[in-house]
């Protein structure tokens, strides 16, 4: 096995996916035992030829004999392409790696919303990412689309709840990111902002839940009230996550009612107009 000896990947040891996939290049072989090291433990040499700004958006990889650098997919692209040429030759074709790195900084940007942490502020360097405006919408996109069509099939399945178009629910979802945002209307856009990625997670969180029962009823036909139980045990998971999010934000506990007041709200309007 060939193993790419005296590189190091500077990754933020705050970020779960970051610590699996550099441990993982570790543990088959691909890096070294040195192969690693926390974004927080550069050393003031090293900060001399290192862009830490662009370390903290894209992963960096340290020649360490040559103290040279490159970031991003073109980290990984090396890492894997030294075991394996093949994979490195495809992601260097321009239309792929266009979109690997569109791919790449979609998840990277929205990492602290996808999977949030405590800011640890005896750190002198953090490994947070910019804030990123473009990329924060297109999450809130993303999550609004999949929200809407997961809610939409999940409906489907629950006869006694009135049956809408599948705009509605779109329009439901969004409506939950403009009555949470302008609760928070006196605080900073930053702040509004990064909590409405959080609050898309947490429906992310749900979709994937409720996607997952809808899968296993295409293989094994499914009692409307397993759905019906399914969603009762999602939302409170969603509720749970969504308090801790909202207190690792230091944010007030209130928004966490209130998400869910808004949703019965909705619920007692569908009802009345049917």
């Amino acid at each position: 096995m060939k193993t790419l000896e005296n590189h190091t990947l500077l990754y933020d040891q705050d970020c779960p996916l970051c610590q699996v996939y550099t441990s993982g290049f570790i543990k088959t072989g691909m890096l070294d035992k040195n192969g690693r090291q926390p974004f927080s433990t550069i050393s003031l040499e090293n900060q001399n030829f290192i862009d830490v700004k662009r370390a903290s958006n894209e992963i960096a990889l340290v020649d360490n004999k040559h103290k040279t650098v490159i970031y991003g997919i073109d980290s990984l692209l090396k890492v894997l392409g030294y075991r394996f040429p093949t994979i490195e030759k495809i992601g260097h074709i321009k239309p792929v790696k266009f979109l690997l790195k569109k791919l790449y900084s979609f998840i990277s940007y929205n990492r602290k919303v996808i999977i949030p942490s405590q800011e640890n502020k005896l750190e002198h360097l953090q490994c947070l990412p910019t804030f990123n405006v473009t990329y924060r919408l297109l999450y809130l996109l993303f999550s609004v689309i999949v929200t809407m069509f997961t809610l939409f099939y999940y409906g489907k399945q629950i006869s006694t709840l009135p049956q809408g178009p599948l705009i509605r629910e779109g329009f439901i979802t969004i409506g939950q990111l403009v009555f949470q945002g302008i609760l928070l209307y006196k605080l900073d856009k930053k702040t509004i902002v990064n909590y409405l990625g959080n609050l898309m997670t947490v429906s992310l969180i749900g979709s994937l839940m409720l996607l997952l029962l809808l899968l296993i009823n295409l293989v094994i036909p499914l009692n409307e009230i397993i759905f019906l139980i399914g969603f009762g045990i999602t939302i409170f998971i969603m509720f749970k996550e969504h308090f801790r999010r909202v207190k690792l934000l230091k944010l007030a506990n209130f928004l966490s009612y209130t998400w869910v007041v808004y949703r019965v709200l909705i619920l007692i309007t569908i009802i009345v107009s049917n």
